[in-house]
């Protein structure tokens, strides 16, 4: 099933990644049909938790977003809370909501969506130790495998890859959502 052919898909994320939130939805969208791209803060690689070494292709500062149709925020807490301290990654991700674009984030990844300032009004659901954060940034936290709210597809931890490929895959499918605000 290639249905994402022609499409390209950011990934954000640094040092400290969980794994499986890295490897499991980039070969979903690649084996759609789809380009993944791997955006950092820094280069040439970072490494995740559990050892996966991934190629930066591109840093965060000098990344365009125009150039990609959907972005996949993994998890990890050590990740993503470098993340949310990294200006131009904010930056990067933010300009995602901002052009209605689909963004897919699990686990801890939904910190810098708040930093971002891009969750109040919506309804998502996350790794269970930032439901005060994200309730405290505005969000309706709920406690499911996997939410969509206007193109943000969000689940809680690797068991929940599947139901979060599926919808990451379908929301990159179906492309801008006019419904998101920035």
């Amino acid at each position: 099933m290639s249905h994402l052919t022609d499409r390209r898909v950011a990934f954000l994320a640094t040092d400290g990644f969980e794994d499986s939130e890295l490897t499991s939805p980039w070969e979903a969208v690649t084996s759609a049909g789809a380009t993944a791209t791997m955006i950092a803060p820094k280069g040439p690689k970072i490494t995740g938790k559990n050892g996966h070494v991934q190629a930066v292709d591109a840093e965060a500062g000098s990344a365009s977003p125009d150039g990609f149709d959907a972005l996949v925020l993994p998890g990890g807490v050590v990740n993503a809370d470098h993340l949310r301290l990294d200006t131009p990654s904010i930056a990067f991700a933010r300009a995602f909501f901002a052009a209605h674009k689909p963004v897919g984030v699990i686990c801890h990844g939904a910190w810098i969506l708040i930093e971002g300032d891009v969750v109040d009004g919506r309804t998502l659901t996350s790794y269970p130790s930032l439901a005060t954060d994200l309730r405290n940034a505005g969000a309706e936290w709920v406690d499911e495998e996997v939410v969509v709210d206007q193109g943000l597809v969000s689940s809680r931890t690797p068991d929940d890859l599947p139901a979060f490929n599926a919808k990451l895959v379908e929301e990159i499918a179906e492309g801008e959502h006019s419904g998101q605000t920035a």
